[in-house]
């Protein structure tokens, strides 16, 4: 309707082309401008100027032999002052883009391992955004920003490879948790060392203490009952002792039945044995 009034609106973000007589003649910035169809003006189309993006999958082969999906993502628009070269020398743009795309991810990546090709996707991007540059300013586009977004190895290669990771994990849990008993067995050790340690140190004190107190009640009977010798006592000590051991296992319900000795002979035999062990170990 617009052009039947020689007007036509061009909206923001938009250039158009104008032509006359079928010959390229001006490019319209947005707004309203006059377009004499009698005079042999027409526009022949519009070229948006936003930022376009175009995602690109390209299946090839890293060094070591193993089929990867390379994910890029193009970012670009048409310059205005280039617009007339943006929109007569391209048919397809997207296409273009593409190919070079193509062409310079499988002339890179065949190049690096896998390892390699996860860890250089930012110098594969910036190959990629030279070549574009290049090549799409002599067609009036600019090159916005060039990403690798993402790198696909073939399912069976992600398996094997989340397996060679899980493994590599669990052998690195497996050596934390040897080393980790391994400290506990020695603290462990260490605590009944020192726990046998301060036991053996309370065995020799009570010893000490009992042998000092044996004394002392042998030199207190000999000095309060005249005629009796340090040996009478120490005999009378040890029956009473035998006794007393011998109430105790009686009297005791949990405790195992205990067979020795009993008669008045025998008695005399501990005795002589146990006076015997203390003095040798005097003597020692």
């Amino acid at each position: 309707m617009g052009q039947a009034f020689c007007c036509v609106q061009v909206d923001q973000s938009n250039v158009a082309i104008r032509e006359q007589f079928g010959k390229f003649d001006e490019v319209l910035e947005p707004g309203c401008h006059c377009l004499p169809w009698f005079l042999g003006s027409q526009l022949a189309g519009q070229l948006s100027l936003r930022v376009q993006q175009l995602d690109v999958r390209c299946e090839t082969k890293t060094k070591d032999n193993v089929f990867v999906t390379v994910v890029a993502s193009v970012q670009y628009r048409a310059l205005a002052e280039k617009a007339a070269d943006a929109f007569y020398k391209l048919s397809n743009t997207r296409a273009q883009i593409q190919a070079y795309v193509f062409d310079v991810i499988r002339a890179s990546v065949p190049k690096l391992e896998l390892d390699s090709t996860f860890e250089q996707k930012n110098e594969i991007a910036k190959a990629v955004e030279e070549e574009l540059e290049k090549a799409m300013s002599a067609y009036g586009y600019e090159i916005v920003q060039t990403l690798i977004v993402d790198i696909e190895p073939d399912e069976h290669v992600k398996r094997a490879m989340n397996e060679i990771n899980a493994a590599s994990r669990m052998r690195l849990a497996a050596g934390e948790k040897a080393e980790a008993e391994k400290l506990l067995q020695i603290k462990r050790a260490e605590g009944e060392a020192e726990s046998k340690y301060l036991g053996g140190l309370g065995i020799a004190r009570q010893r000490q203490a009992i042998v000092d107190g044996l004394r002392d009640s042998v030199l207190a009977f000999s000095v309060n009952v005249p005629g009796t010798s340090a040996k009478d006592v120490m005999d009378m000590i040890l029956v009473t002792q035998y006794f007393d051991t011998m109430r105790e296992i009686g009297a005791s319900s949990k405790s195992s039945s205990v067979f020795i000795p009993h008669g008045p002979g025998a008695v005399r035999d501990i005795t002589s044995q146990i006076r015997e062990g203390l003095l040798q170990a005097e003597a020692a």
